[in-house]
């Protein structure tokens, strides 16, 4: 078995909003992996918490990683669920957890043994399943990238106003404001964040253990070198992946943005991101 990570921030100086664990336990051929990409509130906003995202990503994605390891008899789907429960209680009589902008984050859990390979998907981070013919499965979340044809027409305009303007700040604070009526609510996308419920919406399914060979998952700040930048699609990027690793993806990520640094040829909603990005060979 291969198994390789890496998760860096988007700026060396700012704490990394990600997460990325792998678990091989001692007694069989079984695993999993978790990755978060927590969600980076406005700068000048109010979250209701007293954390940080950090310690939220750490919290959950440590309880997902726990749970989805030894409680096997349990879905993804129900770790999840108990995992988004109990970081709400660790900090519930601090923070107001009903805020729109409380810590939370994207997730994506694979877990495997010798019958099957189990997957969940919430929110924009991505799942390549690698079949041993070579064929890839792309397991994505779209409902925030299906938004309503109004938003993706506000989020173009927005985009193209030139970057540090004030006419990109005041339009971008108005696609925030729509964007954020639409998490977490019926009709818009998911994120685990404070409510156990948001489990039950995650994209989950099960693949005979037999029909994988090798698996990915990335938060968007890895997939850009597909989504954003264009250097190649899935295929190539799991060729990337498999051939020089996750950091050489990252890094070649971290170039682009560097040869762009103000959006300007590749737009998109920040100049860096974090990124993580996990390979397993079986």
């Amino acid at each position: 078995m291969r198994v390789e990570l890496a998760c860096v921030p988007g700026k060396p100086d700012v704490p990394n909003e990600d997460f990325a664990a792998v678990s091989l336990p001692s007694s069989g051929s079984g695993g999993s992996v978790v990755v978060l990409d927590g969600v980076t509130p406005p700068a000048d906003g109010d979250t209701g918490c007293v954390h940080s995202v950090p310690w939220f990503t750490a919290r959950l994605g440590a309880a997902l990683q726990e749970l989805a390891g030894v409680r096997r008899e349990l879905t993804l789907a129900d770790c999840l669920a108990a995992a988004i429960a109990r970081t709400a209680d660790a900090h519930r009589a601090t923070c107001d957890l009903t805020h729109v902008r409380t810590p939370q984050a994207t997730v994506v859990a694979v877990r495997w043994d010798e019958q099957r390979v189990e997957h969940l998907v919430l929110s924009d981070s991505a799942l390549l399943l690698k079949s041993p013919s070579g064929q890839l499965r792309t397991v994505l979340d779209r409902r925030l990238a299906d938004l309503p044809p109004a938003l993706r027409a506000l989020r173009a305009e927005v985009r193209a106003l030139p970057p540090g303007s004030a006419e990109r700040e005041a339009l971008g604070r108005e696609y925030g404001r729509a964007i954020e009526g639409l998490r977490n609510a019926e009709g818009g996308f998911f994120t685990a964040a404070a409510d156990p419920d948001a489990a039950r919406r995650a994209v989950a399914g099960s693949t005979p253990r037999a029909e994988v060979a090798a698996l990915a998952a990335l938060t968007d700040g890895a997939t850009r070198w597909t989504e954003v930048f264009r250097m190649g699609d899935w295929e190539q990027l799991f060729a990337l992946l498999a051939k020089k690793g996750p950091r050489e993806l990252i890094e070649q990520v971290r170039a682009a943005e560097a040869a762009d640094p103000e959006g300007r040829r590749h737009r998109r909603g920040k100049p860096h991101d974090d990124a993580a990005a996990v390979l397993v060979e079986l």
